[in-house]
């Protein structure tokens, strides 16, 4: 600022030093554009039409009174003409492209198009024989030209790719590549005119441009010495460093979405912080220049946001990096917020499409509280006698959450209670993991050991920020259930404004306190103290993990039990055997080798001592049969292999195994999910509340086969066969008569399960039913009254049967 500038002046033009006349062009732009995404180009062309008339109206009165807000106007009256031209007519050329009509039919179209982002890969978790991980990617591209319905169609709009892994991975953006697929409506807000569905691989592949090869070749090269580390660690390294998320194990995804610090595997601000800061911080030991120091910054800038990949944080990131370094050539320090104006201007002006995505706005909403509220709220702690450094350690966080936790709440429908300890938690290791990450990638493709010793500095950073995740995310309350939508964070946005108000106010800060001190009171014990979870007489749990089968069988031994069945993917299982308190397993079963049966095997190993593991006679699929074999046997577990009429004991539990009866001579290749379910081992256990019943997926033929036998079904828990389908005979039901049935089953599953006319059946016998998908973890227990269900979750009293 002008230091000659009246006093009275500054204050009318800034806000605790910071310079906000940029702020309503900016928000001009963005509100414009969005508006005109959400309902019409028409709404954008109305917004930027009045922004620019009342800003040329105000500016001529402010030029009378020699007011600082004359150039803010006329910024506004610019980006109020841009908005009501240029965007507006993207919106409307986006609205009318001649392929969305296309689409609305469900046409089939063969398109050239040029891939403008890195595909994103779509995870997925194991069923039946098809293994957890990526088995799509989404490819955002724009059209050259395309052929539907026999015809060319006039179209250069974008379009969005859904398309297998194998094939795509491997596209670039500059990209061109021919396809031929079915078409299928765009969703709103946004520029995307279609999607293009397609199972072939790309054809007529163009060649990248030699930058994006490039960068490539060092993300590759990143990943490749990222094999040192450790699974977990060797998959998040590339994330926290360029946002490259292909190896991240879905568990640590989950762990961080829940503690709040999934932001940290997407490059934004902080990166870009990062990667300056350090260039500018070793030109300043060198006594290098202001200009110059940018100017090298600048160049390292550049290079950073290539090799990330043009994402909207990335670009939004690196405009505002790049007019912070011009402030800083020109010697105009503190203008953060007017970087961010205009980076937000003009990133919007160029795409109206970043208006209406979430990751924009999350990295807009984290910098304006970083500018605006950290400053205050570190010096408001400082001055009540935290130490500077800690003070800016907890203000950072705390900032970042509360700007961005209506966005979050909206969009994901819940929040993270415990994301600002989390983030203050990782915030010390992630500048440093960063730094040796980005020196590995450039370094690693001249010299290899050198870079492979940098990858290795990052473990302890990666392995801090896994454990704080993991702890986070386990947390009680970690994540609260919130409204979705529009509603939902217009609500979270209400709340924390209250709040921010409240706690101004001394005698409401008292009240404040007072109610969440008896907040603590009442929850912590009962949630802690006295957990409702596990019942104290628990014989058998169906743990919810999702689309798939955890049973745990309790021992007379506090944090001995047996496991059937492990889930579909790490993490779920783990979680429930934690719950229970279990740390030792004499035996894991595996029912059969069908991906939502033993996905989760690896995760059942961590933190606790196991026996050994047992399978049937079955070996396919062949990929999940070495998948176990070469688990157990890195880890040094026994593998066996159960045989009809064994008996395995332990203090109050026995298993007796029943099946599988099913035989078939096909070879391992010629399996197909209904041979491999019916060759599920079939088991009954004895326990304190009766004999359980655990059926594997056994369809109508394996049933079929133990009645033919004379086998004696009897017991009083039915775990119900394949997740409740209607492959299941009424007679078997009948022979089974139990008391209680256990349904385990994914919410919202796409295989219908589980199915009506079952759940009818048993409900017929009288059968209590109880179902993962919407009771959760649920145990078979006793008490006075005998054999009961109680499900997690439930206030303490007599369990429902």
């Amino acid at each position: 600022m002008n230091p000659s500038a009246d006093p009275s002046e500054v204050d009318t033009a800034s806000w605790r030093g910071q310079d906000l006349r940029l702020i309503p062009a900016a928000a001009t732009a963005w509100l414009g554009a969005l508006s005109g995404l959400l309902g019409g180009w028409w709404i954008t062309m109305f917004c930027g039409g009045a922004a620019a008339v009342l800003a040329i109206i105000a500016g001529v009165r402010a030029r009378r009174t020699a007011s600082r807000w004359v150039a803010g106007l006329g910024a506004l009256a610019v980006l109020g003409v841009l908005t009501a031209g240029p965007v507006a007519l993207r919106i409307r050329a986006a609205e009318q492209d001649d392929l969305r009509a296309a689409a609305a039919r469900g046409s089939d179209a063969t398109v050239r198009m040029v891939v403008t982002e890195r595909p994103r890969p779509v995870r997925g978790a194991g069923y039946a024989d098809r293994r957890a991980g990526t088995r799509l990617v989404v490819i955002a591209a724009t059209v050259d030209a395309v052929v539907a319905e026999e015809r060319a169609v006039d179209s250069d709009g974008r379009i969005l790719l859904l398309a297998p892994a194998e094939g795509w991975t491997d596209l670039l953006p500059g990209q061109q590549v021919t396809v031929s697929g079915r078409l299928a409506p765009a969703k709103g807000a946004e520029l995307t005119v279609a999607v293009l569905s397609v199972r072939d691989p790309p054809s007529a592949l163009g060649q990248a441009p030699w930058w994006q090869r490039a960068a490539e070749s060092l993300r590759a090269g990143l990943r490749e010495l990222c094999a040192v580390l450790p699974e977990e660690q060797a998959g998040l390294v590339p994330g926290l460093v360029v946002g490259d998320t292909s190896a991240l194990a879905p568990r640590v995804e989950r762990e961080f979405t829940d503690s709040g610090m999934s932001h940290l595997m997407a490059v934004s601000g902080g990166n870009v912080a990062i990667v300056c800061g350090s260039i500018l911080l070793l030109l300043r030991a060198l006594r290098i220049g202001p200009r110059t120091s940018a100017a090298v910054a600048a160049a390292g800038l550049a290079g950073f946001v290539v090799l990330a990949g043009p994402a909207p944080s990335v670009l939004r990131a690196g405009v505002m990096g790049a007019v912070g370094l011009l402030a800083l050539a020109l010697g105009r320090r503190g203008s953060a917020l007017p970087a961010l104006g205009f980076a937000v201007a003009l990133l919007v002006v160029a795409d109206p499409a970043m208006a209406a995505d979430f990751g924009f706005a999350l990295s807009v909403l984290a910098t304006a509280g970083l500018v605006l509220l950290a400053p205050r709220w570190a010096e408001w702690l400082a001055g009540r006698g935290v130490p500077s450094g800690y003070a800016q350690g907890l203000a950072v966080p705390v900032a970042a959450f509360v700007m961005t936790a209506p966005v979050i709440a909206g969009m994901a429908g819940s929040v993270s209670l415990v994301s600002i300890i989390t983030n203050v938690l990782a915030a010390p290791v992630v500048a440093p993991a960063t730094v040796f990450g980005v020196l590995a990638t450039v370094i690693g493709p001249w010299w290899p050991s050198a870079g492979r010793s940098l990858v290795r500095l990052t473990e302890p950073e990666a392995s801090w920020l896994i454990t704080v995740a993991r702890h986070g995310a386990r947390a009680p309350g970690a994540v609260v259930e919130w409204p979705g939508g529009w509603w939902g964070g217009l609500l979270a946005a209400c709340l924390l404004v209250v709040l921010l108000v409240v706690i101004r106010l001394r005698h409401a800060r008292i009240l404040l306190a007072i109610a969440l001190a008896g907040g603590l009171l009442v929850f912590v014990p009962v949630r802690v103290l006295a957990p409702a979870w596990p019942p104290a007489s628990w014989s058998a749990v169906a743990c919810d993990v999702g689309q798939g089968d955890a049973v745990v069988l309790a021992t007379a031994e506090p944090g001995r039990a047996v496991l059937v069945d492990t889930g579909p993917e790490p993490g779920p299982v783990d979680d429930c055997l934690r719950r229970l308190g279990v740390d030792r397993v004499p035996l894991i079963v595996l029912s059969h080798l069908h991906a939502d049966h033993i996905g989760g095997l690896e995760s059942v190993f961590e933190g606790r001592s196991v026996g050994a593991v047992a399978v049937g006679p079955g070996r396919a699929p062949a990929w999940a049969w070495r998948q176990v074999a070469e688990e157990t046997a890195r880890r040094g577990i026994p593998l066996l292999e159960l045989d009809i009429g064994q008996r395995l004991e332990w203090p109050g539990l026995s298993l007796d195994v029943l099946g599988p009866r099913y035989v078939t001579k096909r070879s391992v290749r010629e399996q197909d999910g209904t041979v491999i379910n019916n060759g599920s081992v079939v088991l009954r256990a004895g326990t304190p509340a009766g004999r359980v019943l655990l059926t594997g997926d056994v369809e109508l033929a394996a049933q079929a086969d133990l009645l033919a036998e004379g086998v004696d079904l009897r017991a009083e828990v039915l775990k119900v066969p394949h997740h409740g389908s209607r492959y299941t005979a009424p007679d078997f039901l009948n022979a089974v008569a139990p008391r209680a049935g256990l349904v385990s089953v994914g919410a919202g599953n796409p295989y219908g399960h589980p199915n009506k006319s079952t759940l009818d059946s048993l409900a017929a016998l009288g059968a209590s039913i109880a179902r993962t998908d919407t009771d959760g973890d649920t145990a078979v227990v006793t008490d006075a009254r005998g054999l009961a269900l109680q499900r997690r979750g439930e206030p303490r009293g007599p369990p429902r049967s």
